[in-house]
């Protein structure tokens, strides 16, 4: 049976919103937000701040569009948040070498204090948000959504 043809698609006749996944995936984003930005307050962040800090954790100096393209959001966003996270001495940014057009951002000192600090505030909702599950059950939801989301990234709009 493929999956428009089961009660978790709004396509079927019999859907009820509690069984569309998306709709838990939304509600799951927006209540975490939600508590993200209240324990971010605590240390004077903002979740889009948190989000650039984590992609440049992770992946080092980056381009302003792969900074935006990971964050999900538009280029002229992520620009504008990094403008405001330099001034605050959070990140340095800098014209490319291979590329005069492109602009890299990369961590300073501050930021990596920036990002300790999250992590101490955010770790009881992270602990709260997966009590209960295991760390194979956690990687397994991670599975589960990443394959969603790839199902349609290539293709998106716009």
């Amino acid at each position: 049976m493929k999956p428009s043809e089961t009660a978790h698609s709004p396509a079927n006749a019999d859907f009820r919103k509690e069984a569309f996944p998306i709709y838990w995936v939304a509600r799951l984003h927006g209540v975490y937000l939600q508590h993200l930005e209240f324990a971010l307050r605590q240390v004077g962040l903002d979740v889009p701040t948190w989000r650039v800090l984590f992609i440049l954790k992770e992946n080092g100096t980056s381009s302003l569009s792969d900074v935006a393209e990971q964050a999900i959001a538009k280029l002229s966003t992520i620009a504008k948040t990094v403008r405001r996270m330099k001034a605050e001495g959070l990140v340095d940014t800098a014209t490319a070498s291979r590329d005069a057009r492109v602009t890299e951002v990369s961590l300073t000192a501050a930021g990596r204090e920036a990002i300790a600090a999250s992590q101490r505030v955010t770790r009881p909702l992270f602990e709260r948000s997966f009590q209960g599950m295991t760390a194979e059950q956690i990687q397994m939801l991670n599975q589960l959504l990443a394959g969603v989301f790839h199902n349609l990234w290539e293709d998106r709009p716009g």
